[in-house]
């Protein structure tokens, strides 16, 4: 699933293709994909985009008239920059926005259809979309740790739950986690202040240097291959793999359709944690589907 640095990405690139242009027309090849009925396709139609800004790990892209398309790419949504007004055909192609120039794209592999588009009135009203995680990368240490002790989770849930932090997932947390030195198991309300100094540092570092670079990327061309597994990553989708820091194979827990990669050597004092009760425990911090995890709300 694309998580903040990806969507970013997305950002800069479309900032700079469709900002100032009209988005001519929205054409549907799956009428699932639209969430709300109000307001009307029609009524983002012919309207010059001003603005695109993040909201967790959706895209909002403002129009005149101070209404907004949302866009929520779940697991296996990708956007991708085309010619002019391309055919709406292939069963992975759910929607297309044509603007003057070209048009952007949006298709989704496999058969589960989970992206959504949603057509808001008004930027206030994009906060019913926003589940209320904080914004890390402009947080301080004490807002980070509060908001992360909310609840006695594992690391791992605690840094993926849009309630409590905006924009991270799988991935991310995984090298996050790793940067750290902590165990992606330890639990939020026994962490020293030591540890919570550490996690604060390694989650702004991890994600500022994927921004950065992912954003370098999207200057000089439309990031077509979006993909969790990044070249450079230290651990997540390296199982097997050395590890870069100490060169031990990295690990994985396996839960549900989850997965968490980590080293034993860096992160869990050498405790292998990749058992069936080990597991049992992370999946029980650990809602069992990304659908259950992207609908939780703060409560």
């Amino acid at each position: 699933m694309p998580e903040l640095p990806d969507i970013e990405a997305y950002i800069t690139a479309l900032e700079r293709r469709i900002i100032d242009h009209p988005l001519e027309r929205v054409r549907l090849a799956n009428p699932f994909l639209l969430r709300t009925i109000q307001p009307s396709i029609a009524e983002v139609e012919g309207r010059v985009v001003h603005r695109i800004k993040r909201i967790g790990k959706r895209i909002a892209i403002g129009v005149d008239g101070d209404n907004w398309l949302v866009l929520h790419l779940m697991i296996a949504g990708r956007l991708h920059w085309r010619s002019p007004k391309p055919k709406l055909s292939g069963r992975h192609q759910l929607a297309t926005f044509d603007f003057p120039a070209a048009s952007l794209t949006l298709t989704e592999a496999g058969t589960k259809h989970r992206a959504s588009l949603h057509i808001i009135a008004g930027e206030g009203a994009l906060e019913s979309l926003n589940p209320g995680g904080i914004e890390v990368l402009t947080a301080d240490a004490a807002t980070f740790q509060a908001a992360l002790s909310v609840r006695n989770h594992t690391l791992k849930r605690a840094l993926t739950d849009p309630r409590l932090v905006s924009g991270i997932g799988n991935a991310y947390s995984d090298e996050i986690l790793h940067a750290a030195g902590l165990s992606p198991i330890a639990q939020t309300h026994k962490l020293t202040q030591e540890e919570w100094e550490r996690l604060f540092l390694a989650t702004q570092q991890t994600l500022r240097f994927w921004v950065d670079r992912l954003n370098g990327e999207a200057r000089a061309a439309f990031p077509e291959n979006v993909t969790a597994f990044r070249k450079g990553m230290a651990v997540h989708g390296r199982y097997g793999q050395p590890c870069p820091r100490c060169a031990n194979q990295v690990l994985r827990i396996r839960y549900a359709d989850n997965e968490t990669n980590y080293c034993a050597h860096c992160q869990t004092g050498g405790k292998v944690l990749a058992d069936r009760g080990l597991s049992r425990l992370l999946g029980a911090d650990w809602p069992r589907t990304l659908d259950e995890l992207e609908a939780l709300r703060r409560q």
